[in-house]
Parts: structure tokens; C-alpha cells; sequence
């Protein structure tokens, strides 16, 4: 059952994450590629071999790492997205590209309706985790519905991006916006995926972002 919160969060998201963005955002997709997060989420994924069988993406955007996991050796995905936007334009790509069997969309909070979502042997949140006021639920609902590999990029906990978020907020602030960005305790998210019973099997870094892949242990 959706909670006060949950629906204050997709409201605020779908919002935000407009038309007018998810249409820049496809268009940079199709004329560029991915963006550093997803090539590093896409191509670490790869390496540890877990390119295949289901895919959940949590906060899958205008698709583009589902699309691009499809393409190396996924056969079948999930994805949800508060914004109806951005899944829309995701819709489109996936008309364009052929992949309309091959995706299930979900317009959801992800943590609303992950009761009902199916497990997956690849979950992943790309730039996902810095738009959720609670870390907590949605990594542990994410590293629940993993079979077997978890994929995340989050901001890295640290006083200069702070401060990047701390500005990006406050200019929303004044523009009369509800949308807000987090940098979450690093340590804390890692500690809980491990008690779910992974480990690390890959990691990159930019100046903003930090990029891991778990897989569980054997």
C-alpha cells in the first residue's frame, strides 16, 4: 500500500524528471551512448560475467542501460521509474530498437511495489539512490530481489559534492520545487548489502561518482 511518503516522492520525481528532460535526455542517448555511469555499470557487469538472464533496473530513466544490458546477453527485463516521462520515452526507444517483448515497464516508487516485482539475477540503480530521502528501504528491497548480482552508482560522501547537492537543492528551493537530491553514509550502504550476502566484484570512480558491482558470495 502506498504510503504518504512514497507518493510524495513519485509525485515530486515525475515533476521533475518532465517531458522536456527525458526528451534531452533520449536525445543525448541516441546521438552520444550511455552516460559515464551506465558505460561503467554496463561494462563492470560484463566483466563479472553476469550479463545475462533477467534484469530489474530500478530507476531506469529513458532505458538506457536496460537497452544496453539487452544487447550484451540479457534476455528479458523490469524497469521502473517514477517519472511517466521518462518512461514513455523509454517506450519509444524500446519500439525503435524492437524490445517491446523483451521489457516489462513499471511506473512505480520502486520500494511501493516491490512486494509485487518478480526477482531478477541482475538488479541495478544507476544514479538512483541520490534521489531517494531513505537509502535504507531501497537498497535492502534492491539487494532482496537480487538472485545474484547488484549494481549501483551513487555520489561519493564527501564535503565537495555536499556542497554541489546543498547548491542544486537550494536553487530548487527558490524555484518552488519539492524535488530533492541526497548524498547518503556510504559506509552504511555498504555494510547493508554485504548482510545481504554479497560482495564486491568491481569498482570505478569519477570525481562525482562512485560505481560498484556486487555479486553474492558463493
Amino acid at each position: 500500500m502506498s504510503t504518504c511518503c512514497s507518493r510524495a516522492f513519485q509525485s515530486a520525481a515525475d515533476t521533475h524528471f518532465d517531458r522536456k528532460t527525458a526528451d534531452r535526455d533520449l536525445k543525448s542517448y541516441r546521438d552520444k551512448g550511455p552516460g559515464v555511469t551506465t558505460r561503467l555499470l554496463r561494462d563492470l557487469i560484463v566483466a563479472a560475467g553476469q550479463a545475462n538472464g533477467a534484469l530489474l533496473d530500478v530507476g531506469c530513466g529513458i532505458g538506457a542501460l536496460t537497452f544496453e544490458l539487452l544487447e550484451r546477453g540479457m534476455n528479458q527485463a523490469v524497469a521502473v521509474d517514477a517519472s511517466s516521462a521518462h518512461l514513455a520515452a523509454a517506450a519509444d526507444e524500446a519500439t525503435r530498437r524492437a524490445r517491446t517483448a523483451a521489457i516489462r515497464f513499471v511506473e512505480s516508487d520502486f520500494v511501493d511495489v516491490a512486494a509485487a516485482l518478480p526477482p531478477a539475477r541482475v538488479v541495478t540503480l544507476d544514479r538512483v539512490v541520490c534521489c531517494y530521502p531513505s537509502f535504507a528501504p531501497l537498497i535492502e528491497q534492491a539487494a532482496r530481489h537480487a538472485d545474484r548480482c547488484l549494481a549501483i552508482s551513487y555520489p561519493h560522501d564527501v564535503w565537495y559534492m555536499h556542497g554541489v547537492i546543498g547548491l542544486e537543492n537550494g536553487l530548487a528551493r527558490v524555484r518552488g520545487e519539492s524535488f530533492r537530491a541526497f548524498v547518503h553514509p556510504v559506509e552504511r550502504m555498504v555494510r547493508m548489502i554485504e548482510r545481504e550476502g554479497f560482495e564486491r566484484a568491481g569498482h570505478r570512480r569519477t570525481w562525482q561518482w562512485s560505481v560498484d558491482v556486487y555479486v553474492r558470495a558463493s
